[in-house]
């Protein structure tokens, strides 16, 4: 689970300052002020893990990558080469991470790792590594410092506050300019005797970015029949296309899940469908084959109890819409990050507080006893969907350490990120200026425009 991040000189971000990221992460704010650009760099970061180009420094995308962010120059801040990049990301790792020195015969155990990068624009206006630093942690204790920092010669070297490095005896070759943005070579190792722990740091990197997924804030259109030959894709989509083959393939695989401790386990698809109907949305939810033996399927939708069964395609807009975030949120791998944009959209505001809940038992759902650990960052514009998450904290199903909350504002060209502050009632504390817009200006207008009317009415 991602713990903190923090962004500088990227898009709208001149500066985030450090964000706590809680196991469920709500992200408030108006049109146009950044919040999605925060997304879209850990998708990049994504993408340049996956990417076969090890001189890579950031994939920034293409026509056949997760995301397309253009050039380098219009993804700095104010489109500034001599601005550098830097992000910083911690993340709690699955198990107890241990270092062995052979050399010292010391030992240090975290389990907690975090990564700082600098990136600056090369000669030719490309992204190249300046800097990247590894820590590993007990809670907020660093037990390992390792920084890979360019001298003003442009060569790289090796450095720790706590890690006695040992050069290989023999000439003192140079060491190579790092791999990606988080991966010190396999020949800058060998120049040392003690270094082979350093392709571990960079696995965990891999791993941990392997289990990110985004859902965007445009799903795809509902679909008469679906098509599903027995793969299992990795996500639903970024527009939802694989959620009704993500089902199938749960399905065929009987995985089983329940809302938490000492609940019932039910079939993926039962799961996904008593939560459409608890949502309020449909009263039963069904994919089959159009006939056997076929790899064809329909979506019948019953909208209430009696009524007829239907294809999705002849029901409201908003089942579709909300189908993909309910299965992302569940059909992840266990100790997954996901980012969904709006999955509020096209939902009646009592479907929007609902949403709070269905998200809440996301992130302490069981799957064949065991916790998954999903962890879910929400943008979303719905204050139904914020006022049902301060009722469950003021009712103690979820404490404030369980939740962070931010709203997004920009202060002329940057972009700003304010946290939220709850207290154990649910209470913000600091309550943002026009939050949800002006609503007490609304109020205030419009008694004032009745009362001029009402004495109008009397005077004539």
């Amino acid at each position: 689970m991602l713990t903190s991040l923090r962004i500088q000189n990227f898009k709208a971000w001149q500066d985030t300052g450090p964000v706590r990221l809680a196991p469920l992460t709500v992200i408030f704010g108006a049109n146009s002020t950044g919040k999605s650009s925060l997304g879209h760099l850990l998708l990049a970061l994504k993408q340049t893990a996956l990417s076969t180009d090890r001189r890579r420094a950031l994939h920034l995308g293409d026509t056949n990558s997760l995301i397309d962010l253009g050039t380098y120059n219009d993804c700095i801040f104010e489109h500034d080469l001599a601005k550098p990049l830097n992000f910083h990301l911690e993340w709690r790792l699955p198990h107890v991470f241990e270092v062995k020195d052979p050399l010292q015969l010391a030992r240090y155990r975290g389990d907690q790792l975090a990564l700082d990068v600098t990136l600056r624009a090369g000669k030719s206006g490309q992204p190249e590594v300046s800097e990247l630093q590894y820590e590993l942690k007990e809670k907020t204790s660093t037990l390992l410092d390792v920084e890979f920092v360019q001298k003003e010669t442009h060569q790289f070297d090796l450095l720790s506050n706590t890690y006695k490095f040992v050069r290989t005896t023999g000439r003192v070759w140079p060491l190579d300019e790092p791999e990606k943005f988080y991966r010190i070579s396999e020949q800058s190792r060998a120049r040392f005797q003690n270094a082979g722990f350093l392709s571990d740091f960079a696995l965990s990197t891999e791993e941990m970015l392997s289990k990110f997924y985004y859902l965007g804030p445009l799903r795809d259109y509902p679909k008469r029949i679906y098509q599903w030959s027995g793969d299992t894709p990795e996500d639903v989509g970024h527009k939802g296309e694989y959620a009704i083959a993500a089902i199938l393939a749960a399905q065929a695989r009987d995985r089983q899940l329940n809302r938490g401790p000492r609940r019932r386990q039910q079939p993926f698809s039962e799961f996904i469908a008593s939560w459409l109907k608890d949502l309020g949305i449909i009263h039963d939810f069904t994919v089959k084959p159009v006939a056997a033996g076929r790899k064809e399927y329909e979506v019948l939708v019953q909208t209430h109890a009696g009524a007829s069964k239907v294809k999705i395609t002849d029901v409201g807009f908003g089942v579709s819409q909300v189908l993909p975030a309910l299965v992302e949120a569940f059909y992840c791998p266990p100790g997954s990050v996901v980012w969904m944009e709006q999955p509020e959209i096209h939902l009646h505001p009592q479907v929007q507080a609902e949403l709070a809940d269905l998200f809440i038992s996301a992130v302490k759902a069981r799957e064949n006893g065991t916790n998954r650990n999903v962890q879910l960052i929400i943008e979303s514009h719905s204050e139904h969907f914020l006022n049902r998450l301060q009722r469950r904290i003021a009712e103690g199903e979820l404490t404030p350490d369980d939740v962070a909350i931010y709203f997004c504002n920009r202060n002329g060209k940057a972009a700003e990120l304010e946290p939220l502050q709850l207290n154990l009632y649910g209470d913000i504390e600091n309550w943002p200026e026009k939050f949800f817009g002006d609503e007490m200006a609304d109020l205030t207008a419009r008694t004032v425009a009745a009362m001029r009317r009402r004495e109008g009415e009397k005077q004539s």
